[in-house]
């Protein structure tokens, strides 16, 4: 198989779709790798690098797109993209189509087939190719929510563990999966006072069991969120369910009551955000205040750490790559029932059905 790996164009996305590692084990299944100049330069990957891995380099995008029957990415096509995807050419990407419905219409107009990292799912629910960037940004979460907590950077002045003689902040999370697993173990090492919040009562017991003595847990409902978010330093936005967008946990009422220079980090940002006032910003313009409260919503939280989480990617997504190109996705995703659930748009049918119903928009079951 010809594959194409673009350089990421996304404001101020700094990860690479494949390593030179990767470009390596699939040269030596076979297949052709064509990478576009420059495309690991904010990782730290040189061109001459991926030449010695056995990659092909291409001056352009347009090039990398013509060519490859199959593009790995790391974050989704944006719209000067669209036009360059192909009737019938595999994109192996994260694109979070719930939150983006001009995203998720092109696609559809484009008669691609569009395998998204974060809805692959094992039997037992996890979200394998998902995990290593919940890993990252449940861990950055915290380390810019302390940052942002500083009062130059417009927040309350205070510092995450406290001292000696002074009460610690306390970091509220809302979900306990990755990413708010995650958080917690970075807050509670730092010394906050951190409460977790899940609807899930057995993941709150194994947190209970393995966290801290400064991690508690709580039953996430909407009394319990509105209570905290007033004694709350930081909120993390934690709340994920697989290919939908997240609902409002947090929402502008809320706000009024909440301590001035609090700060909210919304990791879900991607699936359209969990806190009503959310809206994706960047790394380069990453925070604005409503109502005296800092909001972080960074969209690409992973790509202001480019080399740890391109390799963590790759990590988990070559396995997935190496099939796909082996057997063509067809047959990929039959013999794998996880890949298989990666499947969101097929040749101009939407196949996931939560992302038809983020938009009333047809559905067509996998045959």
């Amino acid at each position: 198989m010809i594959i194409g790996v673009p350089k990421e164009i996304k404001q101020s996305e700094n990860r690479v779709g494949l390593t030179p590692s990767g470009v390596t084990a699939l040269a030596k299944h076979g297949h052709t790798v064509y990478v576009q100049k420059t495309a690991g330069e904010g990782t730290g990957f040189t061109d001459e690098a991926y030449v010695s891995a056995g990659a092909h380099m291409l001056a352009t995008i347009e090039e990398v797109y013509d060519i490859g029957e199959m593009i790995i990415k790391v974050k989704e096509p944006i719209a000067s993209e669209y036009g360059l995807v192909k009737k019938d050419q595999v994109l192996y990407t994260y694109f979070h189509f719930a939150s983006h419905q001009p995203l998720t219409q092109a696609m559809v107009d484009s008669g691609a087939v569009c395998i998204a990292y974060e809805t692959v799912q094992n039997p037992d629910g996890s979200l394998p190719l998902l995990v290593p960037m919940s890993e990252v940004a449940g861990r950055m979460s915290i380390q810019e929510g302390a940052k942002y907590l500083e009062k130059p950077m417009g927040g309350r002045g205070i510092l995450l563990g406290g001292v000696p003689g002074v009460l610690p902040a306390q970091v509220v999370i809302l979900g306990g999966g990755i990413v708010g697993t995650q958080a917690a173990k970075m807050a509670a090492g730092l010394g906050a006072e951190v409460i977790i919040l899940d609807i899930n009562l057995n993941r709150l017991r194994y947190l209970e069991d393995v966290m801290p003595a400064n991690v508690s847990t709580m039953y996430s409902n909407a009394y319990n969120i509105k209570k905290l978010s007033m004694s709350a330093d930081l909120i993390v936005g934690a709340v994920l369910i697989p290919g939908a967008k997240a609902p409002n946990l947090i929402t502008r009422e809320m706000l009024a009551d909440m301590k001035n220079g609090a700060v909210l980090v919304d990791v879900a940002v991607d699936q359209g955000g969990c806190i009503e006032t959310c809206k994706p910003t960047t790394h380069d313009d990453p925070t604005y205040i409503i109502d005296g409260v800092v909001h972080y919503c960074v969209a690409n939280m992973p790509g202001a750490v480019p080399y740890t989480s391109t390799i963590a990617l790759t990590n988990a997504t070559l396995h997935h790559a190496i099939q796909l190109a082996n057997k063509g996705w067809k047959q990929a995703c039959h013999d794998d029932a996880a890949l298989r659930k990666g499947l969101n748009v097929v040749k101009g049918k939407i196949v996931y059905k939560a992302v038809a119903d983020a938009f009333g928009m047809d559905y067509m079951p996998l045959g």
